[in-house]
């Protein structure tokens, strides 16, 4: 198993210098799902739902979200992002919405944590947007799908 880079000898935390690291083109999608109730889905998918479009409003902030990581995740780096996209797709079989988002940036360190942190918050949006409809919503599988460059290379998760 690998060592855990933020953590010294001694057990303090610290941010991890990468500033010796070669900037490299990096890429990192994360994937999440929101369960609801076929109605509900309807609702989302006619843009019915009594506080706006529930799906723009989601992807905007999910974006938001991937540019404020370093601000809510300790020792995590603030990075100049390249490209934020986040997709959302109608899933009956759930039913719900399951959502991609992507973050990509020229640099240092990896965009995992932004790619993590847009699907998430975009996840929660859809909650907070269609809650007074339908609170047994469920937000599961939020993953790392797949990241792309840096040190370690391409990585991809297996089905």
């Amino acid at each position: 198993m690998a060592e855990l880079t933020h953590i010294g000898k001694s057990g303090e935390a610290h941010m991890v210098d990468v500033g010796e690291k070669a900037s490299t083109s990096r890429e990192a999608t994360a994937i999440g799902h929101v369960k609801m109730l076929p109605e509900t889905l309807k609702t989302v998918m006619e843009g019915n739902a009594k506080k706006g479009d529930v799906l723009a409003t989601a992807r905007i902030a999910g974006i938001m979200a991937a540019k404020k990581t370093s601000d809510l995740i300790p020792l995590c780096h603030p990075i100049g992002l390249t490209k934020v996209t986040i997709d959302i797709e109608q899933d009956e079989s759930l039913p719900g919405l399951r959502v991609s988002a992507m973050a990509g940036v020229s640099g240092q360190t990896g965009v995992e944590m932004e790619a993590l942190t847009a699907c998430s918050i975009t996840c929660l949006t859809i909650y907070d947007m269609v809650k007074a409809v339908d609170r047994g919503m469920e937000i599961t599988g939020i993953v790392l799908s797949e990241k792309k460059g840096g040190k370690s290379g391409h990585w991809k998760r297996e089905e």
